[in-house]
């Protein structure tokens, strides 16, 4: 267990126990809640019969423990659901069914899963190449005119709510200048060209909010990184400056990077919900606000989980960036 593939094995090991911790705070939550959780679950339409269904299926009746058991063993292993007139078996990882509209939970995430994705890793690229070149530029030209311009978009940016730029660009870009239509989601396998065209707008809107915390970030990392011993050894020694900067110091500066970025892209997948319902994008965070307006209990605890395990996802794997990133980690 010692070395590289020993610290990759502890990360995935925390990570599963993470995951398991989220899972019982999510059930607590939800399902152990004062009033009639088989009411709230299954909604205001369902007759007494129903309503009685659904307790059952929730094992309502039996100690918390069996419930939980349950409610985990659908997750891992799939259960049945009885819809009344037949018995629909729910594969795994089962998050439930929707009573409100008799569709297995798992279904509709899957169903705008993609969407969120291509949203938030296409906007990862743009908010880390502008962010992390805007960072490492103004700490290059640290006192200098470059650098207060690059400081005034970073706070400019920051500023700016996400919706402003997203209506800014639609109205220039879209209305004024007709560079672009109106996006409008399309498929990757369906274009992969009109798939980013159309999300060329939404990549950027979401981009420039995000790149603009990165760019304050980096400039901190490196202005740190740049005054080490280790840097002055390597001037001393007559290294190029731009091999200093883009080479040695900005390595040492990518870990908080790294954990912004896990962070970002962990609670963007269901986050960005103003850059989706902007855009008219079928995400997961416009289908977990719908969800919450109808009070779609099992659709509202399974976006939760989802949008809990990419997080989780993406701070074990910014973990293992770390290390490779920076070699003075420790792997412990």
């Amino acid at each position: 267990m010692n070395g590289f593939g020993g610290f990759v094995l502890r990360r995935a090991a925390g990570a599963l126990v993470t995951l398991f911790a989220i899972s019982v705070i999510v059930y607590v939550v939800f399902y152990v809640t004062p009033g009639n959780v088989a009411q709230i679950t299954c909604g205001p339409r369902c007759s007494p019969e129903q309503v009685h269904q659904v307790a059952q299926q929730l094992k309502l009746g039996d100690p918390l423990y069996v419930r939980y058991w349950h409610f985990l063993l659908g997750i891992v292993a799939g259960q049945d659901y009885s819809t009344g007139t037949a018995v629909a078996h729910c594969p795994a990882p089962c998050l439930g069914l929707s009573y409100r509209s008799d569709q297995q939970v798992t279904g509709i995430i899957l169903a705008r899963l993609p969407v969120s994705l291509s949203l938030v890793l296409g906007a990862m690229v743009l908010w880390l190449v502008l962010g992390v070149g805007t960072g490492v530029l103004s700490a290059w030209r640290r006192g200098r005119l470059t650098e207060r311009v690059l400081t005034a978009l970073t706070l400019a940016g920051w500023a700016t709510p996400v919706f402003v730029i997203g209506l800014i660009l639609m109205i220039v870009v879209c209305g004024e200048l007709r560079l672009l239509p109106f996006p409008q989601y399309v498929k990757f396998t369906d274009d992969p060209e009109q798939w980013a065209w159309n999300l060329l707008l939404p990549w950027l809107s979401l981009a420039l909010i995000e790149a603009a915390a990165f760019a304050r970030l980096t400039r901190a990392a490196m202005l740190e990184t740049l005054a080490e011993d280790h840097i002055r050894t390597f001037r001393a020694y007559g290294v190029g400056e731009r091999s200093v900067v883009g080479r040695h110091a900005l390595r040492g500066a990518l870990a908080p990077v790294i954990a912004l970025n896990a962070n970002n892209v962990g609670s963007a997948v269901g986050g960005a919900v103003l850059t989706e319902t902007l855009f008219g994008l079928p995400g997961i965070g416009q289908e977990l606000v719908h969800a919450v307006n109808v009070v779609d209990l099992p659709v509202v605890v399974g976006m939760v989980l989802v949008v809990g395990f990419f997080v989780v996802l993406a701070n074990a794997a910014a973990d293992v960036l770390y290390a490779v990133a920076d070699r003075r980690v420790v792997l412990s």
